[in-house]
């Protein structure tokens, strides 16, 4: 996984140190990233990923020292450097080295990672709902994709997977349902594809954005609205949306085995051709 790393404006081996135990980032958590994905020759919103960590760099009261656009190329020219068609997971990110509580924003620094990380099969998933929930948006920056905000769904994910799933269902903090520990969710009814409508607690993915959109040009019924418990155990089918699978079923809730159902294999079909279509 050591993959390389961009820092300092040169490529370098993945496991190359760039923190300092003094470094703001390291002690109070001021680090973003973005996670965009590299498959069959495609890299599918890769804009979108980078334009949203300029977006969360600011939102962490950081300061970016480049524009989208040069990191968009600095990602591509980072996957040729790979055997062409290799799976990859790419990762740019922004931190601040300087700062006591509030970041210092002139110290932000940049770094990109890219490392190999098969696409997963989508065979199925188990999952059950979670006893952890996710941040109101006065209380985390929940419009960011910032690193503070995972070690709660690293405790949903680790408790889920203690009692024998893949992953977990979480809550918002009205009790509504938000979204899986790592992936937005779905579900789909009589042929409707309904996800939870973006209410700040949970980030608003680029991939469920995407699904969205092309269901609805397909012409399937996509709705986003506010989802219960009770939604979630009667659905017809269960699905995720996410960068590191994108559209993946989920075959089991609690002890209810479910199948992929059309919807799912649907969307999963249009993203693909999606993909296929926007190869750079």
């Amino acid at each position: 996984m050591a993959g390389l790393v961009f820092h300092d404006e040169g490529w370098r081996d993945g496991s190359t140190p760039i923190l300092a135990a003094t470094d703001h980032a390291f002690w109070m958590a001021s680090t973003v990233f973005d996670g965009a994905r590299a498959f069959d020759g495609m890299t599918p919103d890769l804009d979108l990923h980078c334009a949203r960590l300029m977006r969360s760099a600011r939102g962490l009261l950081l300061e970016p020292d480049r524009d989208e656009e040069a990191i968009v190329e600095l990602c591509r020219d980072g996957v040729r450097k790979f055997a062409a068609g290799t799976p990859l997971y790419i990762r740019p990110m922004f931190y601040a080295t300087r700062g006591f509580v509030t970041p210092d924003a002139a110290s932000t620094r940049f770094a990109l990672v890219l490392h190999e990380a098969p696409m997963p099969e989508p065979r199925g998933m188990s999952v059950c709902f979670s006893s952890y929930r996710r941040p109101a948006r006065d209380a985390a920056p929940t419009d960011t994709k910032a690193s503070c905000l995972y070690p709660n769904m690293q405790r949903a994910l680790a408790e889920a997977m203690g009692r024998g799933f893949d992953n977990c269902i979480t809550f918002d903090p009205s009790g509504n349902v938000a979204e899986l520990a790592t992936a937005n969710l779905w579900v789909a009814r009589d042929g409707v594809a309904l996800t939870p409508v973006g209410n700040g607690t949970f980030l608003d993915g680029i991939t469920r954005r995407r699904v969205l959109d092309l269901l609805r040009r397909d012409g399937i019924e996509a709705v986003e609205t506010t989802l219960t418990r009770a939604d979630i155990e009667t659905a017809d089918e269960i699905f995720s949306t996410g960068n590191y699978g994108k559209v993946l079923p989920i075959t089991r809730l609690k002890q209810r085995d479910l199948q992929a159902g059309p919807v799912c294999r649907r969307a999963r079909a249009l993203y693909w051709d999606f993909a296929a279509s926007a190869r750079p």
